[in-house]
């Protein structure tokens, strides 16, 4: 039998085959510094919006505290312009009321004044002097009485001062006063003539 007639197989390995891709060994390492390329761009954003965050959290809370301080002012100033409004108000009716009430007075002093000095004593006769006395003491008397409530009206207002010389009204003692000088001035000339005449008497 003859003897087997080995065979050898030569196995060529190309060269190229026994190295190792430079494209894939480089993957990893690329793959680890693009994810943290990535990262840390996200983080940087996350900075961005947190500090974005905080700083309209400190706007916000700037606005709200200046909001609560208008509100607080809007409060205030309201009760206060309220207040102010409503006693202008009533200052301006009293001050117009006491203007009303002073013209009032004005005019009736102005025409007690023209009647009073229109009276002239000393141009009546004899046969005027008793009508005339009582209606001038009329007129006097009817004047100083209007004068003296017009001083107790506006004794408390800011017009009193124009007042300030007002004398009372007599009262009783003003009727008195008014019969006595009715009866001395129509006995006065009798009381002159007796007067003289005693002196005459007396110096004889």
């Amino acid at each position: 039998m003859p003897p087997a007639t080995e065979h050898t197989h030569h196995i060529r390995i190309r060269n190229t085959q026994l190295e190792m891709d430079p494209d894939r060994t480089g993957t990893p390492r690329d793959d680890v510094d693009g994810q943290l390329l990535v990262a840390q761009t996200q983080l940087e954003q996350l900075q961005a919006q947190r500090e974005e965050l905080e700083r309209l959290k400190q706007e916000t809370e700037q606005l709200n505290h200046r909001k609560r301080g208008l509100i607080s002012s809007q409060v205030e100033m309201t009760e206060r312009l309220s207040s102010s409004t409503t006693l202008i108000e009533r200052e301006i009716f009293e001050m117009r009321q006491e203007i009303e009430d002073l013209e009032q007075c004005r005019t009736c002093f102005a025409g007690h004044l023209s009647k009073i000095e229109k009276l002239n004593p000393e141009g009546w006769s004899r046969e005027q002097l008793p009508d005339q006395l009582d209606r001038a003491l009329a007129i006097v008397e009817h004047a100083e009485d209007e004068y003296s409530q017009a001083a107790e009206h506006f004794s408390r207002t800011r017009s009193a001062s124009i007042f300030s010389g007002v004398r009372r009204a007599k009262g009783p003692k003003s009727e008195f006063t008014q019969q006595l000088t009715r009866g001395l001035a129509f006995n006065l000339p009798i009381i002159s003539l007796g007067s003289i005449a005693l002196l005459v008497y007396i110096l004889k």
